[in-house]
């Protein structure tokens, strides 16, 4: 029986395969299997389609979204060029600066790539 690699997301070690995917049953986080012999350590982060996001990727908001200490807020079809990729605790994974508004972190959620 082969041993099968720790969930890169939560650290847990009940994960099981299905397919040609690994998946944990505690944070349902789903990975490859070519991705886990490559690099353990990889932020993977998906759009609102579940495709996979980059460095230096454009993304579209795809709801308004109220921004915390301001009276306006980002519109739906807003364009973001040049996100980056961070590790968020809180689900913030995308760094980024919007016009009108400023540097902001969004969560991977609410964006589609362009």
């Amino acid at each position: 029986m082969s041993q099968l690699p720790n969930c890169p997301k939560c650290g847990s070690e009940y994960t099981y395969e299905d397919g040609n995917l690994y998946i944990c049953p505690e944070c349902a986080n789903e990975w490859s299997q070519d991705a886990s012999e490559q690099s353990g350590d990889t932020l993977v982060v998906k759009d609102a389609n579940g495709t996979i996001l980059q460095d230096g990727d454009d993304v579209t908001v795809i709801k308004d979204l109220k921004v915390k200490g301001s009276s306006s807020g980002i519109k739906v079809g807003t364009k973001i060029k040049g996100i980056r990729l961070v590790e968020g605790n809180d689900g913030h994974n995308i760094d980024c600066k919007v016009t009108g508004v400023g540097a902001i972190k969004l969560k991977q959620e609410f964006v589609k790539k362009s």
